[in-house]
Formats: structure tokens, C-alpha cells, sequence
């Protein structure tokens, strides 16, 4: 990439600031708009005086959108994240995730960005049929989130089909790794499980904890994200996983501490796993992070989840309640 200057919406988020983190070490011009729903001013103390932060709302037209002048390249990873939270604000979910795309590609047309990197979700795929599960599989979207970032995904490829803005969307499996969300929903297993482990609880295992995850360093995540924004590709949704899948108890060993069981959950896959043949073919690019490797590193940055809310069964059970009672 010769021109330097970049802009990450969602730059203060999980994945979003360890991109951040790699652009700088690059020497690149950095524009990060992030509204700190998910995200967190925090993960972006250690180098904001040397990057643009705008605080905004991509879901709404505003004065935003003008600093996309003279940016060369885009990656749209603001998005809201949860599953339950979606399915009892869908409205919400659209706003952010439809309409804010909607906004960052038009952004990106009146500009004359260069190329658009979206980060898409696994989650479109819902239950597949196959794994490794290619990028051709069916799209069963389980519920609103999943299906506001595929709808996004949809719009990132009919601009680049109808306005022949170059861009590339990449489906992430289950990303884990230091800065990943701490915030008040029941989410992500590795949250969960490090706050309870410094709180000294047992994990809460969903089901017999046989079923496997594509468990993802973000890491490696970050260098397919610039592998992508390098390449020459475009018009390609490539998906990006570890190149293995991994049970929950294998976490749990890894992890180590007492577990409690609490119901399956319906709509979930018993397997999520990546081929990512794609991404090694197009991008030159495979992870490098094992499992061990990426929880040694959790484990040691653990003090970052010190503030996240301890779950345990009863306070899973009310928090999942409209998952059941609309995806049983």
C-alpha cells in the first residue's frame, strides 16, 4: 500500500485496535471513528496522540463522512455484536450494521476510496451442512445480527459489482485474543470464562462441552485483514478461521478451573470450522497461532477482564431467556 493515510470505523474495538496497532508500526496516516458503544477509549490510550480518533455515529449521515477525503484505503469493522441484544433490538442491529454500512460505502463512492476490507461474520452460515464449511455454503442466518452482517456483506458486494469500488469481505470465526469485549451481555465464551476464572468460579460449559469452536488469534485475523487490503483481490468473500476447530472442554483444560454445565442452547452449530483454502489461494495467508499459544497469551494479559461481569448459571439463564424463547 504506497498511500498512507487509512481509516478503520470500529478502530477502538476488539479486533479494530490491534489493526490500529499494526498500521502504526507500518507508518501509516490513521483515521479510527468508533462511537464507544463496544468499543473502548482504553484500547487505544497507548497511541492516541499519534492517530485521528472521531467519535460518531456511522448509522447517521453527518460531517463524518468528510474525512473520508484523500483516504486510500477502508475497513469497516463497526458493527454491534450480540446475539441476544439483537433479537430483542433487531432495530438497532439494522441501524448499525445495515444503515451504518450503507453510509460508509457511500462515503467511500463520493471519496474515491481506493478499496473497502468489511469485516463480515460466520454467523451467516448458521447450522451448515459441511466442515470444513466453505464460503459457497447456503446462508441460514439464525438471528438478527447474523443476519445484519451478511446484509451488509451484500451491500459491500453490490457496490463493488455496480460502482466497481474494490473491495473484499472477510468472514471471521470465533476471534479471540487480548481486548476482546468485556461489556455487560452474555457473549463470547473467552470473556465469560476469564472473568470467572479471576473471580475464582467455575466455568459455565453450554451442553456437555463436546461441541468445537474455529477458535481464531486475532493476530492472525489482523494480518489476513492487511493481506487482503495488499492484495490485488477484489469481489471476494473469503472466510478466516484457525484451520482447526477445537472443543470447549479443550478450552477449559488449557484454561484450567472447576466448570458447571448449563443448557444447549437452540440455533447454535455443534461445530463451527473454516476452509480457508480460499484465503491461502488469494491471499497468501494462513494463521500461525495455535490454541496454547493464543490462551498462554489471554492468560497473560488476564487483568484486562478484571471489570467483566462474573456469570454464573441463574444470571446465564436470565440473560438467555429470549434466545430460548425465540430460537427454540
Amino acid at each position: 500500500m504506497n498511500n498512507k493515510s487509512i481509516l478503520i470505523t470500529g478502530g477502538a474495538g476488539f479486533i479494530g485496535s490491534h489493526l490500529v496497532d499494526a498500521f502504526l508500526e507500518q507508518d501509516f496516516d490513521i483515521i479510527v471513528l468508533d462511537n464507544f458503544s463496544t468499543g473502548r477509549p482504553q484500547n487505544l490510550d497507548h497511541v492516541k496522540e499519534k492517530i485521528q480518533i472521531i467519535e460518531c455515529d456511522i448509522s447517521q449521515v453527518g460531517q463524518w463522512q468528510n474525512k473520508f477525503k484523500n483516504v486510500e484505503k477502508v475497513f469497516h469493522l463497526a458493527a454491534l455484536a450480540d446475539i441476544v441484544p439483537s433479537i430483542e433490538n433487531p432495530d438497532k442491529y439494522y441501524k448499525s450494521n445495515v444503515n451504518g454500512t450503507f453510509n460508509v460505502l457511500e462515503a467511500c463512492r463520493k471519496h474515491n476510496v481506493k478499496k473497502i476490507v468489511y469485516s463480515a461474520s460466520s454467523s451467516c452460515y448458521g447450522i451448515p451442512d459441511e466442515y470444513p464449511t466453505k464460503e459457497t455454503a447456503e446462508i441460514r442466518p439464525q438471528y438478527p445480527y447474523a443476519l445484519t452482517k451478511n446484509l451488509g456483506e451484500q451491500l459491500i458486494m453490490h457496490w463493488c459489482q455496480l460502482y466497481e469500488l474494490p473491495a473484499v469481505s472477510l468472514r471471521f470465526f470465533n476471534v479471540y485474543g487480548p481486548r476482546s469485549r468485556t461489556s455487560g451481555t452474555y457473549g463470547a465464551v473467552f470473556g465469560v470464562f476469564l472473568a470467572q476464572k479471576l473471580a475464582d468460579k467455575p466455568f459455565t460449559v453450554v451442553g456437555d462441552g463436546t461441541q468445537t469452536r474455529d477458535f481464531t488469534f486475532v493476530k492472525d485475523v489482523v494480518d489476513a485483514i492487511i493481506a487482503a487490503a495488499k492484495s490485488d483481490v477484489s469481489g471476494e468473500i473469503i472466510n478466516i478461521g484457525s484451520d482447526n476447530t477445537y472443543s470447549v472442554n479443550q478450552l477449559v483444560e488449557l484454561l484450567g478451573g472447576d466448570v458447571v454445565h448449563i443448557p444447549k442452547r437452540p440455533g447454535e452449530p455443534d461445530c463451527t470450522w473454516a476452509d480457508i483454502s480460499k484465503a491461502k489461494k488469494l491471499l497468501n495467508w494462513q494463521p500461525k497461532v495455535s490454541l496454547e499459544e493464543g490462551v498462554g497469551i489471554l492468560l497473560d494479559n488476564i487483568d484486562y477482564w478484571r471489570e467483566a461481569p462474573v456469570w454464573d448459571k441463574k444470571s446465564i439463564a436470565k440473560a438467555t431467556e429470549k434466545w430460548f424463547e425465540y430460537l427454540s
